[in-house]
């Protein structure tokens, strides 16, 4: 199926449409914007609010254009106060509504942790379901260009820790757009964590609107020798290593969670069934994140499976750096995975 390929940029995904003129590309950006645009157009329960929503540039033009649209009553600008507009947005989902609140950085959802945690993701457990919080929160990740210790942490860990939440990390332009869908339909509130470097990234995405149900990853690429589990921007890092790694002749399953609460254990397990080996990668640091919670699954339910130790390609346990030469060092890619894959295959 079309929409289970990465691309690596967009002239690999121009050869794909000389061969399939049915292909639809769009950036990962534009996949985001049409969702909400498709939205906004069918469902007047539908709004988005979050700071500077309305701005010129649109969050990184995922929002460009839809407060001229449809008014700064759908599409509202907020003020400064994180935990403020989060209480506003959860009482909106508590009162039928289906709002979408972005926040620019991940970092300063940090403030609005005693909405999402002891609100938000307790109200319908707290109340015996008699009352849902269908909730969207999108949060943007990852590195900048020198956006340093406040404005780049990856904190998906973080809100896996909370019972009641979803958390979501769509990887491609057709999932980012499907998994935004299915994320305003749930009646749970839900974490959608966007990684920047993926903005550019171009990928096959159908016109109409769509769902992916969440809960469920997927194989993007089938391989005998290592299975690679990769969170979000660390796909494309995945892809890249394996392809190199097919020149010595190791091949490598490649599994997108796509969500990380709830995960799909099963298909993990049955990769590793099939390979024997497994490298977490993620975009998070690697004490208490999200790499050992994959580890872990595989540990206390598949070990006798393992040929080796599990290898994790993540974060060391610093703040992020601002320095371009720090950068380098601090962020892991490709020739991480190479390296840990090699260590499991030996």
């Amino acid at each position: 199926m079309p929409w289970t390929k990465v691309y690596s940029d967009r002239s690999e995904f121009d050869l794909a449409v000389e061969k399939d003129p049915a292909l639809r590309g769009l950036t990962y950006r534009d996949a985001i914007l049409e969702a909400s645009t498709q939205l906004l157009e069918s469902d007047s329960d539908f709004f988005i609010l979050g700071e500077g929503v309305d701005d010129p540039g649109g969050v990184f033009g995922t929002t460009k254009g839809l407060a001229e649209r449809f008014g700064t009553e759908r599409v509202m600008d907020t003020p400064l106060a994180e935990n403020g507009i989060t209480g506003v947005a959860m009482g909106a989902a508590l009162a039928g509504m289906r709002p979408l609140l972005v926040h620019m950085r991940v970092d300063f959802m940090t403030i609005s942790l005693d909405q999402i945690a002891n609100h938000a993701a307790k109200w319908s457990y707290m109340f015996g379901g008699a009352v849902n919080v269908p909730l969207t929160i999108r949060a943007i990740i990852g590195r900048g260009w020198g956006s340093a210790a406040q404005h780049s942490q990856s904190l998906q860990a973080m809100f896996t820790q909370v019972p009641g939440l979803k958390v979501v990390m769509p990887a491609t332009p057709y999932d980012a757009k499907g998994l935004l869908v299915s994320s305003i339909y749930d009646d749970n509130p839900v974490i959608f964590i966007e990684h920047r470097g993926l903005y550019e990234t171009v990928g096959h995405v159908p016109k109409e609107l769509y769902n992916i149900e969440l809960g469920h990853g997927v194989v993007r690429r089938e391989g005998a020798d290592v299975t690679i589990v990769a969170i979000s921007q660390m796909l494309s890092e995945a892809i890249k290593a394996a392809r190199r790694l097919s020149n010595e002749g190791i091949e490598c399953e490649i599994i997108d969670l796509r969500t990380l609460l709830p995960m799909d254990k099963g298909i993990i397990i049955e990769s590793v069934k099939k390979t024997g080996r497994l490298v977490v990668a993620d975009t998070g640091w690697k004490e208490g994140g999200y790499s050992a919670e994959v580890s872990a699954v595989i540990a206390e339910e598949a070990f006798d499976l393992l040929k080796a130790p599990v290898q994790r390609v993540a974060l060391p346990n610093v703040p992020t750096p601002a320095s371009h030469v720090l950068e380098a060092a601090f962020y892991k890619g490709e020739n991480d995975i190479i390296e840990a894959v090699k260590r499991v295959v030996r």
